[in-house]
């Protein structure tokens, strides 16, 4: 069995997923759509979007569950249907099926999954917070236990990259943060990690880049923060202008905040003032009211958009609208 470092050596630089044109269809119902996607080592990229837009069937193609019905599919420079035993051992995956026996226990698990060339379990166990759990059946782990553990599983014999599809899914939000702060140790560590994701403030506390999907098609791709900009709407920044009653001193306020970065637009109604911008917007005015030497206000209001709001937008535009596999 070829070891990772020998593949490793063997691609170089070249992306760890290379797919080009990828279609599959069930019963006549294309479901990935000619889809090209690439991942570069190390990266953390997120896959989003609504039930049905292809995601998990493109994640299944580049394991070699699934068979594709057209297209090119390179994981680690390899085919994953004619290189599936050398390809395997090179990918760590946590799929939405993902179970264990109730009484198999945590040791029990690490040692059925461990190849020769295995990490250290015990330091896995350790690094995860599970090596206190050695004993304990696989039905009496908490959620985030539990995933935790599919984690060490899927780490254990040193994959190049790890495929992760939803993670979190029934967490409590306890569990949730615990299983983001593992995520991160990956991320931190150089692993490369695609997570298929329906929890979008998920997608942008641990992706770097994040691929919007619709009907087995990229719609949009780029950081969460680029995404939001570019299709999340306005941010919006309301209080009320205290200690200006002179006239041109009020016009006066209003022409230095129509002026400040991201600010788009300024609106008045009596004394409350609302401007509408980019998010770099919120920063300048904050520093402008302190600045402003009149007292600071108290019904202060900000609201950005997130990535749920971006998604929105994407999902609901129409393919003319948008350049369908081109980045964001």
């Amino acid at each position: 069995m070829t070891k990772t470092t020998d593949i490793g050596a063997a691609i170089g630089s070249r992306p760890i997923v290379e797919i080009e044109g990828l279609t599959k269809a069930y019963d006549g119902r294309v479901v990935v759509d000619h889809l090209d996607l690439q991942v570069q080592p190390g990266e953390v990229v997120g896959l989003i979007g609504a039930n049905g837009a292809g995601k998990t069937t493109t994640v299944e193609i580049m394991q070699g569950l699934r068979r594709a019905d057209s297209g090119t599919v390179r994981v680690c420079g390899l085919d994953p249907v004619r290189d599936a035993d050398r390809l395997r051992p090179q990918i760590g995956s946590q799929l939405q099926s993902s179970a264990l026996p109730d009484r198999m226990r945590v040791g029990e698990a690490v040692q059925l999954f461990a190849e020769p060339y295995a990490d250290d379990p015990e330091r896995l166990l350790e690094e995860f917070g599970l090596a206190h759990r050695r004993k304990y059946p696989f039905a009496g782990m908490s959620g985030g236990e539990q995933q935790r553990l599919f984690l060490v599983l899927a780490l254990l014999n040193r994959p190049r990259i790890v495929i992760l599809d939803e993670l979190t899914q029934g967490l409590d939000p306890a569990a949730r943060r615990d299983v983001w702060e593992a995520v991160k140790r990956l991320r931190d560590g150089g692993t490369t990690v695609l997570l298929v994701t329906h929890e979008l403030a998920e997608a942008s506390e641990l992706c770097e880049r994040v691929i919007a999907m619709r009907d087995g098609k990229v719609l949009a791709q780029g950081t969460p923060q680029t995404l939001v900009e570019q299709y999340g709407g306005a941010s919006t920044v309301g209080f009320t202008l205290r200690g200006v009653t002179a006239t041109e001193h009020l016009a006066t306020a209003l022409q230095e905040l129509n002026a400040l970065p991201g600010v788009h637009a300024v609106r008045r109604d009596a004394d409350y003032v609302e401007l509408r911008g980019s998010t770099q917007m919120v920063a300048h005015v904050g520093s402008w009211l302190v600045a402003f030497g009149r007292p600071v206000p108290t019904d202060l209001n900000v609201q950005t958009p997130g990535l749920e709001a971006a998604l929105i937008t994407l999902l609901d535009r129409q393919d003319t609208d948008l350049d369908l596999n081109g980045a964001a």
